[in-house]
């Protein structure tokens, strides 16, 4: 067949930068695979078993159940059945293309954002994991926080503007997808910063601790420890900006369980938590909160000032932190976790040092995102 493919960031693009109506995303994968993770406003058509045996009865069926006047774009997982459905289409007169590697291919783009009242601070986003990087810089000078794996990204991001990357961080050892900041600072052959806690078995680390500072510049990244999420975790002020890693979302607060699941360290990381969160609800509130993970699927970029996320009801956990409410926010936190990230265990020990990426790492992280506490 002629497959005709989409570009997985150009689908990007036109969902969350484009004024025009979102396109028509059709996911023909089984409808479990589709329930745990999807384009966001796509629509589900479960015939990824009949595709593989290009049966294409089920696809001809719900034909009416598609639009006959504008672009469709089907996504599988890897770009190949829905290359398929797509041919289909095209074939009886639809306007179909397949996104290219599916949502392997998804799971892969990021998306560069200025941000807006943070001056000096790049928003790189990957819609597919939900995760958040950034480029602090100041002058030709650049520190990278929280990269993915995806070196190319940060690099191009960075040459587009001109920068040198000085340094590279984490906020914390991430258990949601495969940190590229050693890589990337090794490469370089510029520090990687991390808090000591956090560290692992890690070597060629640059320990930093809450109150130093990270020159970037003539300005300096202001380091407060905001352990809860992990033992380790920081948080960045930069300027007007508040890179919150996962310690601050916009619609809720990193999850403490991932060090240790058990109900007592459960508790007692909420405790850390709640008492990191009320050390960065006393920042000003023209403070931009910029989080290391999705809260809105439809805000780009994601930031809100600080004083507009104490004012709204849409954090519950950060409400009880502002009302003084820590056994609220405690017992909240306990009673509302959800499923534990996709194999954060192994992504975890890599982070740490403890375990090499073997061929699959790439995969390892597809998949929703779950780093929240509800």
């Amino acid at each position: 067949m002629n497959n005709i493919d989409t570009d997985p960031a150009e689908v990007a693009r036109r969902i969350h930068d484009d004024d025009s109506a979102d396109p028509f995303v059709l996911d023909v994968r089984n409808e479990d695979e589709y329930e745990e993770w999807h384009i966001d406003g796509s629509y589900n058509l479960p015939i990824y078993d009949q595709l593989l045996d290009e049966n294409y009865a089920g696809l001809k069926d719900s034909l009416d159940e598609l639009p006959d006047d504008e672009e469709i774009i089907v996504v599988c997982v890897a770009g190949v059945t829905s290359g398929r459905a797509a041919e289909f289409l095209r074939e009886r007169g639809y306007d179909a293309t397949s996104i290219e590697n599916g949502m392997n291919g998804w799971g892969r783009v990021h998306r560069q954002y200025d941000v807006d009242g943070a001056d000096g601070v790049v928003q790189i986003v990957r819609p597919g994991t939900g995760c958040i990087s950034y480029l602090a810089h100041d002058g030709d000078e650049a520190i990278v926080v929280d990269p993915s794996q995806y070196m190319d990204q940060y690099l191009t991001a960075t040459d587009e503007r001109e920068l040198e990357i000085v340094g590279v961080a984490d906020t914390h050892a991430h258990a949601d997808h495969v940190s590229g900041a050693r890589r990337l600072a090794g490469e370089l052959d510029v520090p990687y910063y991390l808090h000591e806690t956090d560290t692992g078995v890690l070597e060629e680390v640059t320990e930093i601790e809450d109150g130093e500072t990270i020159a970037v510049g003539e300005r300096e990244l202001d380091v407060h420890h905001t352990p809860g999420h992990t033992p380790g975790s920081v948080s960045f002020h930069f300027g007007d900006a508040l890179l919150s890693g996962d310690t601050l979302f916009l619609r809720s607060v990193g999850r403490p369980d991932l060090e240790d699941g058990s109900e007592d360290a459960i508790r007692e990381a909420s405790s850390r938590l709640y008492e990191s969160l009320d050390r960065l609800t006393a920042l000003d509130d023209e403070t931009v909160v910029l989080p290391g993970h999705f809260s809105d699927a439809e805000l780009r970029p994601l930031a809100t000032p600080l004083g507009e996320l104490r004012a709204k009801t849409s954090n519950e956990l950060l409400n009880y932190v502002e009302d003084g409410d820590e056994t609220a926010f405690v017992e909240t936190i306990v009673e509302s976790l959800a499923d534990e990230p996709a194999n954060y265990n192994e992504i975890k020990q890599i982070n740490c040092g403890n375990e090499q990426p073997g061929g699959d790492v790439e995969s390892l992280e597809l998949g929703p995102n779950n780093c929240a506490a509800n």
